[in-house]
C-alpha cells in the first residue's frame, strides 16, 4: 500500500474514533483540537511517519486552503452590521483597536527574541500570529455561565480577523525580497490582491446569493443542492482570485459577506429575529464540512509542523510563544478595552481567550512555501505558538469558563450594575467549532 493511502487511512481512523467518544469527551478540558494535534505528533515524521510534508505536500496545501477557504466564507456570511454595533461594541473595539496593536506589538517583541530576521519578516510574524480561532476554545465562547455579550464578542472578533489580518499579511510578504509576492511589487499585491480579488469576490458572492434566493422562490431548487450550493459560491471565488493572480483567500472572505448580505436582502433569510428564524440554514452543510477540514488540519499540522519542531527547541522560540499568546494578546485587548465600563475579570478573561489556530497554520505554510531566509525560525515560532495555544486554552476553557461565570452570577446577585449586561445579537452566527 502507498504512502498516500496509508496517510489517507491514518486520517480516517482518528476522524472516525473522536466521532464516537466526541459526547464524552465533551465536558472535559481534552478538546478536540488536543486530540488532533497529538495524533497527528505521533502520526508524523517525529514518530511513526505516516504523514510528511515532503511525501504529501500537494495534498497538505490542498487540504488546509480547502479549510480555510471555506471557514472565511461561512464566517463571513454569517456577519451583520448590528453585530459591529449596539451591544456589539466589544468586537468593534476588539478588531478596529486590538487587532493592529496585536500585529504590531507582535512585531515589536520578535526584534529582540528572534535575531537574524528583517524588518519585513518580524512583521509578518506578528501578522501570521495575530488572527484567533474559536475551534480551540469551545467551552470559553458557548458556555451559558458567560454573559452573553463576551460570548458573542469572541465570536464575531474570531469569525472576521483572518480576513482582517490578510491585506496585512500579503503587503508585509511584498517586502520580503525573492517571495512570489515581491515579485509583483508593495502596488502590484495592492491592485490584484486587494482591489481585483474584492471586486471578483463581490461579483461572485452577490450573484450567487441572489441566484439562490430566486431559485428557492421559485421551487426549483432542493434544500440538499441548497446547501452544496454554498461550497460551490466559496470555491469559485476563491478559484478566481487564485487565476487572476491575486488572492483567493481574500476573494472568498468578502464572497461571503456579499452572499450574506444578498440572502438577507432578497428576504431569503430575515434580519429581524421577531419575525423569523434568523440563521439561514443552507450554511449548515458547508459550516460542518469546514468544521470538519479545519479538524484534519490540526492533525497535518501536528505531523509536519509541531513534530518535527518539538525536536529542536530553543528559548527564544519558546519565550515568544509565550509572550505571543499573553502580553501581545491581553495588553492590546486591554487597551482596546479602556473605558468601554468593562470590569477587570471580562477583560482577563477575552484577553486570555484569543487562541491561534487554523489561519496561522495557514498562513505559516504559504510563508515556507516561499523558501528564504530567516522562513524556518519563522515556522518553528508558528508551530510552537499554535501548539501552545491548542494545550493552554483548550485545558484552561472549562475551568476558567465556569470561574468567570460564577463571578458574574455573583456580581449581578449582588445588584451590580455591570457593562456585561448589555444586550448582543448572538442568533445570527453560530460559532465555527466542531464536536468537542
Amino acid at each position: 500500500m502507498s504512502g498516500e493511502a496509508w496517510t489517507g487511512v491514518a486520517v480516517a481512523g482518528v476522524v472516525a474514533a473522536y466521532a464516537l467518544a466526541s459526547r464524552r469527551l465533551a465536558p472535559t478540558p481534552l478538546s478536540s483540537a488536543i486530540v488532533f494535534v497529538g495524533c497527528g505528533v505521533l502520526l508524523g515524521p517525529a514518530v511513526l511517519d505516516v504523514i510528511s510534508l515532503e511525501h504529501n505536500t500537494g495534498q497538505i496545501l490542498t487540504l488546509l486552503e480547502a479549510a480555510l477557504a471555506l471557514v472565511l466564507f461561512t464566517d463571513a456570511m454569517t456577519v451583520r452590521r448590528r453585530d459591529l454595533r449596539s451591544g456589539g461594541f466589544l468586537p468593534g473595539r476588539l478588531l478596529g483597536i486590538g487587532l493592529p496593536l496585536t500585529i504590531g506589538a507582535g512585531w515589536l517583541l520578535a526584534w529582540p527574541l528572534l535575531p537574524g530576521l528583517t524588518l519585513w519578516e518580524l512583521a509578518l510574524v506578528g501578522a501570521v500570529l495575530a488572527p484567533t480561532d474559536a475551534a480551540l476554545g469551545k467551552t470559553a465562547m458557548t458556555s451559558p455561565r458567560v454573559p452573553p455579550l463576551v460570548r458573542h464578542g469572541l465570536n464575531v472578533e474570531s469569525g472576521l480577523n483572518d480576513g482582517i489580518v490578510l491585506p496585512f499579511f500579503l503587503l508585509f510578504l511584498a517586502g520580503i525580497p525573492g517571495t512570489s509576492a515581491a515579485e509583483e511589487g508593495v502596488a502590484g499585491v495592492f491592485w490584484r490582491a486587494l482591489v481585483l480579488s474584492t471586486a471578483l469576490g463581490l461579483l461572485v458572492g452577490a450573484l450567487g446569493g441572489r441566484l439562490l434566493g430566486a431559485a428557492q422562490a421559485r421551487g426549483w431548487v432542493s434544500t440538499e443542492w441548497a446547501q452544496l450550493f454554498v461550497p460551490a459560491v466559496a470555491g469559485a471565488a476563491y478559484g478566481l482570485g487564485d487565476v487572476t493572480d491575486g488572492s483567493g483567500f481574500i476573494a472568498t472572505w468578502v464572497a461571503g459577506f456579499a452572499f450574506g448580505i444578498a440572502r438577507r436582502s432578497s428576504g431569503s433569510v430575515s434580519a429581524d429575529p421577531s419575525r423569523r428564524k434568523e440563521r439561514d440554514p443552507t450554511a449548515d452543510f458547508a459550516e460542518h464540512l469546514g468544521g470538519l477540514l479545519a479538524s484534519v488540519s490540526l492533525l497535518v499540522f501536528g505531523a509536519v509542523l509541531l513534530g518535527p519542531t518539538l525536536e529542536e527547541l530553543s528559548w527564544r522560540v519558546v519565550g515568544y510563544a509565550v509572550l505571543s499568546l499573553t502580553v501581545v494578546r491581553m495588553l492590546p485587548v486591554a487597551v482596546a478595552l479602556a473605558g468601554s465600563g468593562l470590569r477587570r475579570p471580562t477583560m482577563a478573561y477575552i484577553g486570555w481567550f484569543g487562541p491561534r489556530g487554523l489561519a496561522s497554520i495557514v498562513l505559516g505554510l504559504l510563508v515556507l512555501e516561499e523558501e528564504v531566509h530567516g522562513m524556518d525560525l519563522l515556522g518553528q515560532v508558528i508551530a510552537v505558538t499554535v501548539g501552545l495555544s491548542v494545550l493552554l486554552h483548550g485545558i484552561s476553557s472549562v475551568a476558567l469558563a465556569n470561574r468567570y461565570g460564577r463571578w458574574y452570577e455573583e456580581a449581578t446577585a449582588a445588584g451590580r450594575r455591570l457593562r456585561e449586561t448589555s444586550p448582543a445579537p448572538e442568533a445570527g452566527r453560530r460559532p465555527r467549532i466542531t464536536a468537542q
